[in-house]
């Protein structure tokens, strides 16, 4: 191993563009060349941002400053009207009070970009959930909210629990905010919010904060993601075997998608739980049965849990022996990641994230957003020990739901399992005729499993090739020193 992890790497936050004084140096001619390849690259981002957005996205009112004449067309006279009205109706902010709190959102993903906002895409969770808040006016802006989130899910990825810290507007001054009859009498968070958000994101349940800077982020001890699966031609057993050697801190190198050029250099996680079990209790025993691949861990790295996936999909179908993951996880001996493709990201579920009581953030940290030094999917939870004996008071106080919204979540869901469930009990039946014919006409001694066939990016190779003897990715080290080259990363001294 290089010398080089065990020093400190870090960003290279270099200035964006020359200062003031730095351009007044400049010749006139020099800066008529600067102006010139600025527009240039204005004019490529432009049509860049004009190919990747939807029509959906091309009409929006944010997007026309940014696409300029052509799209300002396109914007309808309605939405333009709209905003006047509510430049016309701007709420005062001077006198509302604000209280700490974590929100319980509920999402399906596959809609969707991602649940972290993106420069060249609206259609993120995260962009719904603040023109939510915005619209609402249950915050004055983002960058004044005190947010937080507690994982950072990617395209198409769910889920059940994500979890958020920010700052909402209150009916009552803080020194009353606790009080049960200011519970009692509160802004209905989230009835408010499922009024003007999609019904396939919804909030659940808020929670007051005693401190003003408990982080979902940072406060988080654990996160659990689930990745649903047909059994098809697996080995189970197989699979679960190979699920007991990922439990314990180990290096994930060769799990996950290396995020070197955002100073992610540390690869080691404590991997908590790892378990494959049926969703159901009565199975059929056929290749239709489904299960399920649940991780609990303190943080994840980009993309570990698909890559986890992908090679548990090898395991269970033979291609690989379960002591595989042993082979990968021992990276003095396989210090470079194989080539292979990670799972799909669709059957993947953030379901559930714990909390400690009492946060280890002081007073004075107080970051105005949760992107602060993100890492690419999740984020490390701080390995701090607190005597839970102590006197001093819990941060984390109950969850407070409301009866009427979680019928209307739950009459929201079971839209989503009817349409569903139609169309998958539609392709079953298509499934049980050609099934018929093919055991009728071929007399087939073994049925057709390739149930799991999309979850390995639908290609069959004709000569499988074991991991550890595939091409490899580049070291750590390389990518390091790389990106230092780049003048992206930076290698300090920690002593």
């Amino acid at each position: 191993m290089s010398a080089t992890t065990d020093k400190k790497v870090v960003i290279n936050k270099r200035q964006k563009g020359l200062s003031r004084e730095a351009l007044e140096k400049l010749s006139q001619t020099e800066l008529i060349d600067k102006i010139v390849q600025l527009e240039a690259y204005n004019f490529q981002l432009r049509n860049l941002l004009h190919k990747k957005l939807t029509e959906h996205d091309r009409s929006n009112a944010e997007y026309a400053e940014l696409l300029g004449k052509e799209t300002e067309a396109t914007v309808p006279k309605e939405s333009t009207q709209s905003s006047k009205v509510q430049k016309q109706r701007k709420f005062d902010w001077s006198s509302a009070h604000r209280r700490h709190v974590l929100l319980k959102v509920t999402y399906f993903g596959w809609d969707y970009q991602g649940f972290a906002c993106q420069e060249d895409s609206n259609d993120t969770i995260e962009s719904h959930l603040f023109r939510a808040l915005t619209r609402t006016c249950l915050i004055e802006s983002r960058a004044t909210s005190n947010y937080h989130r507690c994982g950072r899910t990617d395209k198409e990825v769910s889920a059940f629990c994500q979890v958020i810290s920010i700052d909402l507007r209150s009916k009552h001054a803080p020194e009353t905010q606790l009080e049960s009859a200011a519970l009692s009498s509160e802004i209905d968070y989230c009835g408010l919010l499922n009024r003007v958000l999609p019904k396939n994101i919804q909030c659940v349940a808020w929670m007051p904060l005693r401190s003003p800077v408990y982080s979902a982020r940072f406060d988080c001890t654990s996160r659990s993601y689930r990745y649903y699966f047909p059994k098809g031609d697996l080995d189970i057993e197989a699979m679960q075997e190979a699920c007991k050697l990922l439990v314990g801190h180990s290096d994930f190198r060769n799990f996950c998608k290396m995020d070197v050029h955002n100073g992610v250099t540390k690869f080691i996680r404590n991997l908590q739980a790892a378990r494959v079990a049926p969703c159901e209790e009565r199975l059929n025993h056929t290749g239709y049965d489904m299960y399920y691949l649940e991780i609990k861990a303190n943080a994840f790295l980009w993309h570990q849990i698909r890559c986890i996936m992908a090679v548990l999909l090898l395991v269970g179908q033979q291609r690989e022996q379960p002591r595989i993951v042993s082979d990968l996880l021992d990276v003095e001996t396989n210090p470079c990641k194989p080539q292979y493709t990670p799972a799909l990201g669709l059957p993947l579920n953030l379901f559930h994230c714990d909390f400690r009581d009492r946060t280890t953030r002081k007073l004075n940290h107080h970051p105005a957003d949760g992107d602060e030094d993100d890492e690419a999917m999740d984020t490390s939870a701080m390995e701090v020990e607190i005597n839970e004996n102590s006197a001093v008071e819990k941060d984390l106080t109950n969850w407070i739901y409301n009866e009427e919204n979680l019928q209307k979540l739950i009459e929201n869901v079971q839209s989503e399992w009817t349409q569903f469930s139609v169309k998958s009990t539609m392709i079953r039946n298509v499934l049980q005729q050609l099934e018929h014919l093919l055991e009728a006409n071929y007399h087939q001694k073994h049925s057709v499993t390739a149930q799991v066939l999309l979850l390995q990016d639908s290609v069959k190779p004709r000569q499988y090739l074991p991991l550890l003897e595939r091409k490899r990715c580049e070291s750590l080290e390389n990518r390091i020193e790389h990106f230092v080259k780049k003048q992206r990363l930076i290698v300090k001294d920690e002593s």
